[in-house]
This record gives structure tokens, C-alpha cells and sequence, in this order.
């Protein structure tokens, strides 16, 4: 069965305060096969668009695993996608997913987006781009993870600022940063 989503604008992008768009049969790493409702019971949906072999996203590896360990308990959960079509990027293969996936020991989602319709739902254009939503699955944040290409230069961690705003019951301080990264690859 080919992956289905629910948007009302293919490219159209998400305002703050919008409905995160519903999916459907998006293939994760792990085999499984995930839908927006299979993490309804999240205080928070953060999704992160990435590619295997961006630069940046190989940089914040890690620091995506410390995030889903420390903030996942508390509901958030994390979830990887990659949008990158693999004919264009070989890197970007399902099976090259599984293998980045275990090398840098994601214990979250990792979903192939295979026609892309989830990031372009989401409008998302880069990886890493990542989409904070809260309870009810509004858009409460949207940009990049941290304001450095090297997270040993980060001034400000923006995605882990908007996870703990949204966790104490705050409105996120800085709801929207320019994502750094490379561009999917459509």
C-alpha cells in the first residue's frame, strides 16, 4: 500500500497555530508501520526531516538521541522522517535508514516519507527542519535545532527551548528560527 497523507495543499506552509497533517503507512526503520495516530497519546509530536547524509544531521545525531531520552518520558515524542527521494540520493535508501538508524542508536521513529507528501505538508525544505506540535497537535514551534551547523557552537538550543516551554505549559518564547541544513532532495 503506498503511503497516504492528508493535506489540504501540497508545497502549502503550516502557520503556527495549524493542524499537524494527518499520514498514514509511512514505513519505519524498526519495520513497523506508523500513521499520525499512532502517536495520539503524546503531549508532544516533534518531527524531525532529515537526510543520512547531510552534514548537519550527521552532527546532531547524537544530540536527537539525548533529546528523545531526556524529554521523551516527560511526552514528547520524537520522531525522524526522511523525505529524500533514494533514486536521487543513495544515501537515502530504506535499507541505508536501518543501518543510521542502529549506528547512531535511535530508540525513536524513523519513517521513510516515500513520495514526500509529509514534508511538503509540513513545509518542510531542509534537514535538518524540525515541527513541534503540541496535545492537540497544533504547530507551536518550527525551525531548526540549534543555531550552529556544530552543536559544540551553539549559543541557543531553539527545539529543546520550545519542548521544555510546551512541557511547563508555556507559549514557546521564539516559535520560529531559520532552519540550517541541506536541502531535500525532491
Amino acid at each position: 500500500m503506498a503511503p497516504r497523507i492528508e493535506v489540504a495543499q501540497a508545497h502549502a506552509e503550516l502557520g503556527l497555530g495549524d493542524s499537524a497533517p494527518g499520514f498514514r503507512d509511512l514505513l519505519g526503520t524498526d519495520g513497523r508501520r506508523y500513521s499520525s495516530t499512532s502517536f495520539r497519546d503524546s503531549r508532544q509530536l516533534v518531527l524531525i526531516f532529515v537526510g543520512n547524509a547531510c552534514p548537519s544531521v550527521k552532527a546532531y545525531g547524537s544530540e536527537l538521541r539525548r533529546i528523545h531520552e531526556v524529554y521523551g518520558p516527560a511526552g514528547a515524542q520524537l520522531v525522524a522522517v526522511n523525505s529524500n527521494k533514494d533514486y536521487l540520493s543513495p544515501a537515502d535508501t530504506y535499507a541505508e535508514m536501518v543501518k543510521v538508524a542502529e549506528a547512531r542508536g535511535w530508540g525513536f521513529p524513523y519513517l521513510k516519507d516515500e513520495d514526500g507528501a509529509l514534508a511538503q505538508g509540513c513545509g518542510a525544505l531542509t534537514t535538518p527542519h524540525a515541527f513541534v506540535f503540541d496535545g492537540d497537535r497544533k504547530l507551536r514551534y518550527r525551525g531548526r535545532i540549534t543555531d550552529s551547523r556544530d552543536p559544540s557552537k551553539a549559543t541557543s538550543t531553539d527545539l529543546t527551548n520550545a519542548i521544555e516551554d510546551l512541557q511547563a505549559g508555556r507559549r514557546v518564547k521564539e516559535p520560529e528560527t531559520q532552519p540550517i541544513g541541506c536541502s531535500i532532495v525532491w
